[in-house]
């Protein structure tokens, strides 16, 4: 049987996001459908939890004329979905129901972040991710906003008003990575700055998940007094588990890794929002392609209750 949720009923809000324009590859616009069409709600129904909205975006417009601000691509368009995704989230964390957010690429986090900050505000992130996504606009080498949405959640990304609807801040303490293979030199130097713990695949090679997890935990929430939002990136995984994705990495997360952190995230009873994000159906073959969505969808079960025994 489930651990009660501490924070939250057990009712479970879908904000379904397809949106691909925080990076370069299109397709990430296509995978909550396919999230939803592999049956994912209804099995989160055979967990015991009520699937109380599935929010279904038909998508997003991109806005005429968006121009880059410095280096950032496609700003007011992505400016315009997170806020609306912000909105939905709010909406459903507010309500006290748990909001699972499927992307869509990862410059949602300003959105999903922002909302469960609005009703969470002692809130910590577990951020599971090949990448730290912590560029700022000065610091980015692509201006892909799918790999900024933290420094501006965190409040260092600088005065930008396309963004001043991000009202809440999380605090650099209350942030930990896990899984991390692929930082900037950038982005190296503000983890240090703004002394933001992470785990890197070197750090799960060490000492192992297990106690990775442990740490992490112990890090951003000591006493286990606050929610906890999972935003998880398929990337995260090794390509070998989950091809279907834009910017793959070698040398990952097992599916027993990925799925580990989420079984031991949910046991704590903290959890009040989790994000799926970067999942391409149009980047492999069919079979690549199921077998991402396929592991997407235990991912978010694992976060929900789900148990080998």
């Amino acid at each position: 049987m489930s651990t009660p949720f501490k924070f939250v009923k057990p009712q479970v809000a879908f904000v379904n996001a397809p949106f691909s324009h925080g990076q370069p590859k299109r397709g990430t616009e296509t995978g909550p459908v396919q999230l939803i069409k592999h049956g994912l709600a209804q099995q989160v129904e055979t967990l015991g939890l009520s699937v109380d909205a599935i929010e279904d975006h038909s998508g997003f417009s991109v806005l005429e004329n968006d121009t880059d601000i410095g280096k950032l691509k496609y700003p007011r368009t992505v400016s315009a979905a997170t806020e609306k995704v912000y909105q939905e989230v709010k909406k459903h964390a507010q309500a006290g129901k748990l909001p699972v957010t499927l992307g869509g690429d990862h410059s949602l986090a300003m959105g999903t972040i922002s909302g469960s900050l609005s009703a969470h505000p002692e809130l910590c992130v577990v951020w599971v991710d090949a990448h730290a996504d912590l560029n700022t606009p000065e610091t980015t080498e692509t201006g892909n906003l799918h790999g900024c949405p933290l420094s501006f959640l965190l409040g260092i990304a600088g005065d930008i008003p396309e963004f001043s609807w991000i009202k809440s801040q999380l605090h650099p303490s209350r942030l930990v990575y896990i899984g991390l293979r692929d930082v900037d030199d950038g982005e190296k130097r503000l983890l240090k700055e703004h002394n933001i713990t992470a785990y890197s695949m070197h750090h799960v090679d060490k000492w192992g998940i297990g106690r990775v997890v442990e740490m992490a935990l112990n890090d951003v929430n000591p006493d286990g007094t606050r929610p906890v939002h999972l935003s998880f990136d398929v990337d995260a995984m090794d390509p070998s588990v989950a091809p279907s994705t834009g910017t793959p990495v070698r040398g990952g997360l097992t599916f027993r890794e990925g799925h580990y952190i989420c079984e031991a995230l949910h046991q704590t009873g903290l959890l009040v929002a989790v994000d799926l994000m970067e999942v391409n159906p149009t980047l492999e073959d069919e079979r690549a392609v199921k077998q991402t969505v396929s592991v997407g969808c235990s991912l978010v079960r694992s976060a929900l209750g789900e148990t080998l025994l």
